[in-house]
Parts: structure tokens; C-alpha cells; sequence
């Protein structure tokens, strides 16, 4: 067995990961998280230490390897800090608010925009213009993100929209005279 190139995946104190034939199960102070595993590929927990491990230097194996280590590395980051995405509101009128645990959007619609929160998800409005989304689950906090932010894409003339924190957009000039 081989397993270049990917380093072994630490686990913090109060950590417990069951490892199952095409199962990884991660508990930990924020939870429970559980992951399908190649068949190919294994996991293995050597004390405080998971070993992922492919029997080839196969292309799709390579792949799926590095796949899984990222998983499980994930997993056991979400159930020990948690992910967060933030987004910003840009434009005269925007706003974010939160009733109850859904997030209500005012984007220049002519009715709000209502987004339920899913189970281990949660939303903070800091302050109206930012909306930060919270949860044990990297890939379902940037589903997430990316879907509030399909709401109302930042356009490149003025701007306005919902964009990650950070995220540049390009500008263009408008009409000339």
C-alpha cells in the first residue's frame, strides 16, 4: 500500500472517529459527521492519527485518495471549530434579516427573499449589509453561501449585489456619451 504524498490527519483531544467498511463516522464537541469511502480506499486510525491509504499509483486511485484524505480532514475539522462562510450586501435598499432561524433578503425584489436554514445550519446578521452562515459541514456552508448568493450576483457596472467577503468584481464602464 501506498501513500505518497499525503500527510496523516491529526486528531484533536475529544475526538472519536468509527471507521466502517465504505463508512468514516466523526464525533465530536459540535457534533456528528459521516462520510462514504471508496471502496478502494482505506482508513485506518493509528492512535491519535487516521492513515488514508490507496493500493495503487492508478490515476483514479491517486484522485480518490487525495479525495478522501481532504473528506476526513474536513470532518474532523467541522465537529471540532466549524466552517464559516460571510457574504456582503451591496446596494441601495439591501438588506439581510433573520426571523426566527431563516434569513430574510430584501434585494430590490418586489416581495422578500426567505431562506430556511437546514438542520445543523445556522445564520448571524452581524449588521444588515452582512450575513454570515455558520455549521459542522464545509460543503453544505458553501452550498449554501453559494445559493444565497445566486439570489442577487454582484453585476459589474455598479456593482450592487451579494458577494463573498473578500471577492473582487470586476468593474466595467458604462455607456459614454
Amino acid at each position: 500500500m501506498s501513500r505518497i504524498g499525503k500527510k496523516p490527519i491529526q486528531l484533536p483531544s475529544g475526538v472519536t472517529v468509527s471507521i466502517e467498511p465504505e463508512l468514516v463516522q466523526v464525533n465530536g464537541p459540535r457534533g456528528t459527521l459521516s462520510e462514504r469511502v471508496p471502496r478502494d480506499i482505506t482508513v485506518a486510525q493509528d492512535g491519535e492519527v487516521l492513515v488514508v491509504t490507496r493500493p495503487t499509483d492508478r490515476g483514479q486511485h491517486r484522485a480518490l485518495h487525495g479525495l478522501t484524505r481532504s473528506l476526513v480532514a474536513n470532518m474532523v475539522e467541522g465537529v471540532t471549530s466549524g466552517f464559516e462562510k460571510t457574504l456582503e450586501i451591496q446596494g441601495v435598499g439591501y438588506r439581510a434579516a433573520l426571523k426566527g432561524r431563516d434569513l430574510e433578503l430584501a434585494l430590490g425584489y418586489s416581495h422578500p427573499v426567505s431562506i430556511k436554514a437546514p438542520e445543523g445550519i445556522e445564520f448571524e446578521v452581524p449588521q444588515p449589509t452582512k450575513v454570515i452562515v455558520k455549521g459542522n459541514s464545509k460543503q453544505m456552508v458553501g452550498e449554501l453561501a453559494a445559493n444565497i448568493r445566486k439570489q442577487r450576483p454582484p453585476e459589474p457596472y455598479k456593482g450592487k449585489g451579494i458577494r463573498y467577503e473578500g471577492e473582487y468584481v470586476a468593474r466595467k464602464v458604462g455607456k459614454r456619451a
